[in-house]
């Protein structure tokens, strides 16, 4: 179980990042949603030991992690949003140093460890080829290899399927789906369908507060009934907007669909079954509300 306590983190510039983030996330996939600068990567930055947090506490099972980084290092993969690599290496040789750098350094522990991440990350066929020559998918995965080092117990991923075509995507999110159920495993992003695909826990995270968690289907249940859709002209948006709470819209055919929120059926919509990108749209509104 990992635990965050009243967690806030100020940048020396006065920029607040954090504000009293509580999380408990337990082991399984944890999907935390926000937009960019909702302080994500900042608080995955923070539970990664790579910055101090002004404020608060961190603990994963016994350890207290801000007072032993070291011992929290020893049992985390971790895949920031920005994964630089060393581009004339091949992707075998990066590993191999990389699991050096992990403790293992019995060489045939480290082949076998080295190999069975290859496969796993489905690397093999090109793990002579240097990491500079690899798709933006294939990166990704080679990410994940370096993140599963050591068997980890702590797993973070931030923002992994960024930029990702469709079928590279479908890859790495069939690749972190595998990881088990034995493992925290924390997916940062900001699109709703790589949460609504895998975590059967989730919070939103926006301005960097902690606005809603739970099970998504608990979640979607949730708006169900106040969720209705219309289609208007595009010059309307405005006019709809002052007189309901728009929480997205979209272009389809020449028109534009809003979906509104409220909790009687106004005029001339129809009703949505809802989604998990309604329940994150309105949390957002709901922010926007309060700002």
């Amino acid at each position: 179980m990992l635990e965050i306590r009243n967690l806030s983190h100020v940048y020396p510039n006065g920029t607040r990042a954090l504000t009293d983030v509580n999380l408990d996330i337990g082991k399984g996939m944890y999907g935390l949603l926000g937009p960019n600068g909702a302080g994500k990567s900042t608080l995955m930055r923070t539970i990664a030991t790579l910055q101090t947090p002004s404020e608060g506490s961190i603990k994963f099972g016994d350890v207290d992690v801000l007072a032993e980084p070291d011992t929290l290092r020893r049992r985390l993969g971790y895949l920031p949003q920005d994964f630089g690599v060393y581009p004339r290496v091949s992707a075998y040789n990066m590993l191999d140093h990389m699991a050096v750098l992990k403790g293992i350094t019995a060489k045939s522990e480290r082949k076998a460890v080295v190999e069975t991440l290859l496969e796993q990350t489905n690397l093999w066929g090109v793990r002579g080829k240097a990491i500079a020559g690899f798709s933006g998918g294939m990166r990704q995965r080679f990410g994940i290899a370096q993140a599963l080092i050591g068997d980890p117990d702590l797993i973070i991923v931030d923002e992994p399927t960024a930029g990702l075509d469709p079928e590279e995507r479908n890859r790495f999110l069939n690749l972190l789906a595998g990881i088990g159920d034995e493992k925290v495993v924390i997916l940062s992003t900001h699109i709703v369908d790589d949460v609504a695909d895998l975590c059967p826990q989730m919070a939103v995270l926006a301005n960097g507060r902690v606005q809603l968690e739970g099970k998504p289907s608990d979640l979607i249940a949730s708006t169900r009934g106040k969720v209705w859709k219309k289609v208007i002209d595009h010059d309307e948006i405005d006019e709809t907007r002052e007189v309901y709470e728009v929480i997205s819209t979209r272009l389809f055919a020449g028109r534009t669909i809003v979906h509104i929120l409220s909790d009687t059926q106004p005029a001339g919509t129809e009703p949505v079954e809802g989604g998990l990108e309604d329940v994150y749209f309105a949390t957002l509104a709901d922010v926007r509300r309060a700002a």
